[in-house]
């Protein structure tokens, strides 16, 4: 018979940040819990199926990988747990109301989102009083994001991204084309004071396209700016939702249960 966790030994919250490729979650008290491919089963063989992907969610089966991946580990979750879940910004609401759908097989108080080009910035610890370009190079996807006073303001995506960066030479040329004219329109289409103080900071980069030496070189080649890369880009966005989890828990409207939106 195993002997239960002590009370404060129990994870009370959840940072989780479903990918299309990857599922990383961080368990308050207990960082990065999770790493894993983004799979029903990961034994399936050819029938593996990946129940996550940008745009198109499937319900039942995130929510099995989760129940799977989370059931056994110790410590334990406590009865309801607050989540905090990432959201690329053009995912749509159909896509956010599914993967929250998907995260209460977890049974939590409250589930949270949070913008995922906000959570780079606050893993990255940058001033978020200041206007910010976000570039989010996922698995499958590429998210441009201007941010001012934290807020999403502008967005744009193309539908490439690091996989098949390393099989493909002429991918990394592709997809830095590609961000630089989604940079160029976000710049061009914001007529405010804030955009050329956000393009002096140059263009903060994370996911997984980030860890590819080639793309970054051919990225700031293309740029008239600079491109810092987040530190750990690759679970940058998990991170911050890891910071937004920390402030969140003890806010008066979590403890009390009332869900509270994170401002976007």
């Amino acid at each position: 018979m195993s002997t239960p966790w002590p009370p404060e030994r129990r994870w009370t919250g959840l940072a989780v940040d479903l990918g299309s490729a990857r599922t990383r979650v961080w368990a308050l008290g207990g960082g990065l819990v999770l790493d894993v491919p983004t799979v029903t089963s990961p034994d399936a063989g050819p029938d593996t199926f990946h129940p996550f992907r940008r745009r198109a969610v499937d319900v039942a089966g995130t929510a099995r990988m989760l129940d799977r991946l989370l059931r056994h580990a110790p410590p334990r979750l406590c009865r309801r747990p607050l989540v905090v879940l990432t959201a690329p910004v053009l995912d749509g609401v159909p896509c956010r109301a599914a993967a929250r759908a998907a995260v209460e097989v977890l049974r939590p108080r409250a589930v949270l989102t949070v913008p995922t080009a906000r959570a780079v910035a606050l893993a990255a610890r940058e001033d978020l009083s200041r206007p910010l370009l976000v570039v989010d190079a996922g698995a499958r996807f590429t998210e441009t994001v201007l941010l001012i006073d934290g807020a999403v303001t502008d967005a744009r995506r193309v539908a490439l991204g690091a996989c098949g960066l390393d099989a493909d030479p002429a991918a990394a040329a592709r997809l830095a084309d590609a961000v630089a004219a989604m940079v160029a329109t976000v710049a061009d289409g914001d007529r405010t004071a804030a955009e050329p103080s956000a393009a002096a900071r140059g263009v903060l980069l994370a996911g997984g396209g980030a860890l590819r030496p080639e793309f970054v070189r051919r990225l700031a080649r293309r740029l008239d700016v600079a491109v810092k890369v987040v530190p750990a880009p690759d679970t940058a966005a998990v991170r911050g939702a890891a910071e937004l989890l920390g402030s969140a828990r003890r806010h008066p409207s979590s403890t009390g249960g009332v869900p509270a939106p994170v401002p976007e």
